[in-house]
């Protein structure tokens, strides 16, 4: 079901796109469902296209013992790896603490250069700490299933108390966030009026003429028809050229 704030959003956004088609001095022979189908579409389009529809995001998990199977939220679209906070055993004596992202633990090394050891300390104790996750366990292997959102651990947990570790996620940007966004707002009305200019083309296609008095009336189905194809090349193009503020895919060496 649709939040209150969503609801508002695609109001005001169905009354411009009727305004735009000339509202309230002509006849738009529109209902919402087809505003509705217009803005699906021009979601759907963006969230196939670019990149600034997907942000990053932890996420703590807590996994049971003799469980493997985890169902996740419907936004997430990717997990991109699981920490542990320990290395190899993790109970017991034997246990080592591993914080992934302990970067604000560090920081000291890069503010006390003089004094700890500075970049090259920090360097090495960044690299042991990988190493030795790689070699006792510090990352879960897992599979991500992105339709069901089904997410399985290949991994036995024994503890009775389970074990916390956190997820390293791409989700999809909510519906409220796409149409608020001053990158994405103006963008997701124009779709929106340019697949309603088809409809609304296709729809006077059937009617080409309508008869009357003074010798009919010709309606602008084709036209309309292609202003609104014409518009959506331009607004596809648009994001094919991160003009949406999406980033495009980097080299890697390595």
């Amino acid at each position: 079901m649709a939040s209150k704030e969503l609801t508002k959003l695609k109001t005001a956004m169905f009354d411009n796109v009727r305004l735009r088609l000339g509202a309230q001095i002509v006849d738009v022979e529109l209902d919402n469902e087809h505003l509705e189908v217009g803005l699906e579409n021009a979601i759907n389009k963006y969230r196939q296209l670019s990149s600034n529809s997907v942000e990053e995001s932890y996420g703590f998990l807590k996994l049971e013992k003799n469980r493997q199977d985890y169902f996740l939220d419907s936004n997430v679209l990717e997990v991109r790896q699981i920490f542990r906070r320990t290395i190899g055993s993790t109970t017991g004596g034997g246990a080592s603490n591993f914080e992934p992202f302990e970067a604000g633990y560090m920081n000291m090394y890069m503010l006390k250069a003089g004094t700890v050891g500075g970049l090259a300390t920090y360097e090495m104790f960044s690299g042991y700490q990988e190493t030795a996750a790689r070699m006792f366990g510090g990352f879960i292997n897992y599979r991500f299933d992105p339709v069901s959102k089904k997410l399985t651990i290949v991994r036995k947990i024994d503890s009775d108390e389970g074990e916390d570790v956190l997820m390293w996620l791409y989700n999809q940007k909510p519906d409220e966030n796409l149409l608020q966004h001053h990158m994405t707002k103006k963008w997701m009305e124009d779709y929106t009026l340019a697949m309603n200019k088809e409809i609304l083309g296709e729809s006077r296609g059937k009617f080409a003429t309508i008869a009357g008095p003074q010798g009919g009336t010709t309606m602008n189905g084709a036209e309309l028809k292609a202003e609104g194809q014409q518009m959506m090349a331009d607004l596809i193009l648009q994001l094919n050229n991160f003009e949406d503020g999406g980033v495009p895919m980097s080299f890697i060496i390595g």
